[in-house]
């Protein structure tokens, strides 16, 4: 999660192109050693911000098991707030206020992508595991693709369709345990319903970012819903015994809450944008197909979570599915 990414999907579109260098002479050694060197590092940050994001499901799993999940997302939040304000002021060089035209669509993505997604996040990861949850959540630009062709009226071309519906069927076979058709007679597990509110909320969020950036820097959007989802989640969290758990946490769980709050969130974040940056939204979009990927092989060799043939089967075909789905369309020539 930008928290994204939490998840596999980020709704900020307003990207900064890179200016162009004007044409020099014959560069230094030392010039030519850092332009060399550049995409690497660039690369590196990339993968470095899909691996964290793919640790929010680890830490998030084991904060699950013994922190109830509003005082749990409050925490995580209260600590990204804090450091993205600093993140915010050291790049931008000012802390944008609020007014009347635009707190209200900021706090649209304070209230989906923080306080709704984190509430069905943490809930879920009392029950399910970390790389189950993460797959089943990177479905989520399937379902906006679905959105997107109904409600926009965006072309839905067969491609697009065959990769919805291999991403709904991956999701069947991981949720089911290898048997679709076992999902009529019992249904979903509790844990699994609030996961699927974890897509509902995070698509919610991502159509809302979409207009959000037409008027607000990625820094700026992304501070102020943790900021508000941060004071959204204060009350419930206080109704379940928020001081009690702050003075009882352990220092394990104070490390996951930073990782989640710093890591996971600020520099996750930002060295996701530096990729946008430098590479382009699309080479760096392919990134974050990376994030189940990571959830599920830290969730075996960290928590030690099994991975049987029906999880990695659905997880194959939800990413073919995304992957299709996601699938620039190649322009004819006339």
């Amino acid at each position: 999660m930008p928290h994204a990414g939490p998840h596999g999907t980020t709704p900020h579109k307003r990207i900064m192109s890179t200016p162009q260098r004007p044409a020099t002479t014959a560069a230094s050694p030392e010039t030519q050693a850092t332009e060399e060197s550049a995409p690497f590092l660039v690369y590196a940050k990339l993968v470095g911000s899909v691996t964290l994001w793919g640790g929010t499901w680890i830490a998030g799993r084991y904060l699950a098991q013994h922190i109830t999940p509003f005082p749990a997302a409050f925490i995580r939040f209260a600590i990204a707030s804090i450091f993205l304000l600093w993140l915010t002021k050291r790049v931008e060089g000012r802390l944008p206020g609020l007014n009347r035209t635009n707190w209200l669509q900021l706090a649209l993505l304070g209230l989906t992508g923080v306080f709704a997604y984190n509430a069905f996040f943490f809930t879920g990861l009392q029950t399910t595991t970390a790389g189950r949850a993460a797959l089943i959540v990177a479905a989520i630009p399937a379902v906006l693709s679905v959105y997107s062709a109904i409600v926009l009226k965006e072309p839905f071309p067969p491609r697009k369709i065959a990769g919805v519906l291999l991403s709904f069927l991956g999701v069947a076979l991981i949720v089911s345990d290898g048997n679709p058709a076992a999902l009529f007679d019992q249904g979903l597990s509790r844990g699994d319903l609030a996961i699927f509110g974890c897509v509902a909320s995070w698509s919610v969020y991502t159509l809302a970012g979409r207009r959000a950036m037409t008027r607000f820097s990625p820094h700026t959007s992304v501070t102020w819903s943790c900021v508000l989802g941060s004071l959204f989640l204060l009350i419930p969290a206080l109704a379940n015994d928020l001081p009690q758990v702050t003075f009882h946490a352990g220092w394990l769980d104070w490390l996951c809450f930073i990782y989640l709050g710093v890591f996971a969130t600020g520099m996750a974040f930002s060295w996701y944008y530096e990729g946008v940056k430098a590479v382009g939204p699309s080479r760096a979009g392919v990134f974050i197909n990376l994030v189940p990927v990571t959830a599920v092989v830290l969730g075996f060799l960290i928590l030690g979570e099994p991975l049987s043939h029906s999880l990695l089967a659905g997880g194959g075909m939800v990413m073919a599915g995304v992957w299709l789905t996601n699938r620039p369309v190649k322009k004819r020539n006339c």
